[in-house]
């Protein structure tokens, strides 16, 4: 079959042409731990009834002409019980995409695991689990779909793990948190290994999300600094950079990693062909702050456009290799929407006329998703619906997660027909970023 995404041994071409791929993707954060006050779980597919629609979700995503589109696959519903599989729905859904002519960027973990895993991420033997299930997954679907993403921003992951403790295994320090992105990073490590095992034209899709931090208070530079280089510790470890030059080694080393551990990587790195940021206006930029009473913060102001085009330069002098946008969107409002489409589509262009490589855009969620609240909260999944998509979810009493095309779907479809010429050929003059 053809293919839009190209494989492996293509894609150093990117940095050179004028690919472009316009995608989009379903909201599908996987929580199954119940919260220990309220017993909700977060499962982004049962609370907006994916599991039910996806023959008209999918429907939608093919209706918007993109050659490609990011989905996860439910490994908890896979994998039920250690030695028990299904997989009815990722045959069936992925099957779909493919009969619809898009290319599946394949999401195989996104933050939540089977509760079997006891323990979760920290499980002595997650990496094993978690390769296993990618090289069967990969195995059914060997020839027909190349892109994959390992996990899904691991350092949010590892934040929401092991500093706030919100997910499993539910550790509340920087401690918990360097020892959640070890075994998180060593588990996309085994789970590259595996895919390639199984085809090595296949793409190892590294996904994160792309905090920018920011400060006007002298004192806190150094603190920015340091969080930056956190923002690039999953990929760091994973491509064997972090030795003892590195800036984050004595924090680590401090923070309960070994040297044996950090070693790990340098001695089993694996290349990084290509990388997805996902930053969004309203969360994306981080400002260190001091508020009224003095005390440091951290705030969230609403970014403009520059958060891409500065983003992108850091992310390609760091790595030099081909990028997309991997998650993008506003909340709220279909004029505020609409106005981050054209803003974000224009930075998009900005990088590529300096020469960095950004050959991807996505539009993420296609439709409405549920805001991660519900899980300990108590009011209804009505209540929770974040509008990102380009179809809303607007309840009535017939269907309360009517899906609702807005005119957003007719923007894009525009700008998807465009193909690469809506955001200009790549310049072959030296990437701003490199040149300095």
């Amino acid at each position: 079959m053809t293919h839009a995404l190209p494989p492996r041994s293509q894609l150093r071409r990117l940095t050179n042409s004028d690919a472009f791929w316009w995608s989009t993707g379903i909201e599908d954060t996987f929580i199954t731990a119940p919260h220990p006050v309220t017993g909700r779980t977060l499962d982004e597919y049962e609370l907006t009834g994916h599991y039910e629609r996806w023959r008209e979700d999918l429907g939608f995503v093919a209706e918007l002409g993109v050659p490609c589109a990011r989905y996860g696959v439910p490994w908890h519903r896979i994998q039920p019980e250690r030695s028990v599989w299904d997989w009815t729905f990722p045959d069936e859904a992925l099957g779909r995409l493919l009969e619809l002519g898009v290319d599946p960027q394949v999401d195989l973990v996104h933050y939540g695991l089977p509760a079997w895993i006891e323990n979760a991420f920290l499980h002595p033997d997650y990496p094993k689990f978690v390769a296993e299930y990618a090289a069967r997954l990969a195995e059914r679907f060997k020839g027909r779909i190349t892109w994959y993403t390992p996990l899904n921003e691991p350092r949010i992951t590892g934040w929401y793990c092991g500093r706030l403790g919100w997910w499993p295994p539910f550790r509340r320090s920087w401690s918990g948190f360097v020892a959640l992105m070890l075994a998180i990073a060593r588990g996309m490590v085994e789970t590259v290994r595996a895919l390639e095992s199984v085809d090595p034209e296949i793409v190892p899709y590294f996904v994160d999300a792309t905090d920018l931090f920011d400060t006007d208070e002298p004192e806190f530079q150094d603190e920015a600094r340091h969080r930056q280089e956190i923002v690039f510790l999953a990929l760091d470890l994973v491509s064997g950079r972090i030795d003892e030059s590195h800036l984050l080694w004595p924090w680590l080393l401090k923070h309960g990693a070994r040297e044996s551990e950090l070693k790990w990587f340098l001695d089993n790195s694996v290349e990084v062909p290509v990388i997805g940021m996902n930053l969004y206006p309203m969360f994306t930029q981080k400002k260190l702050v001091r508020d009224s009473g003095g005390r440091f913060r951290i705030r969230m102001p609403y970014a403009g456009a520059d958060l891409i085009t500065r983003l992108g330069r850091l992310y390609y002098e760091r790595y030099r290799v081909p990028l997309t946008i991997s998650e993008t969107a506003s909340i709220g409002s279909l004029r505020r929407r609409l106005d981050w489409l054209d803003r974000s589509v224009a930075a998009t262009r900005e990088l590529r006329e300096e020469g960095v490589p950004l050959v991807g855009y996505t539009w993420w969620p296609t439709f409405a998703l549920v805001t991660w609240a519900y899980r300990q909260g108590r009011r209804p999944v009505t209540e929770h619906l974040a509008q990102m998509g380009l179809w809303d979810i607007v309840p009535d009493e017939a269907d309360p997660l009517r899906r609702v095309r807005t005119s957003a779907v007719d923007s894009y479809q525009h700008l998807v027909r465009g193909g690469v010429n809506a955001v200009g050929n790549l310049s072959q003059a030296p990437a701003r970023a490199v040149a300095g």
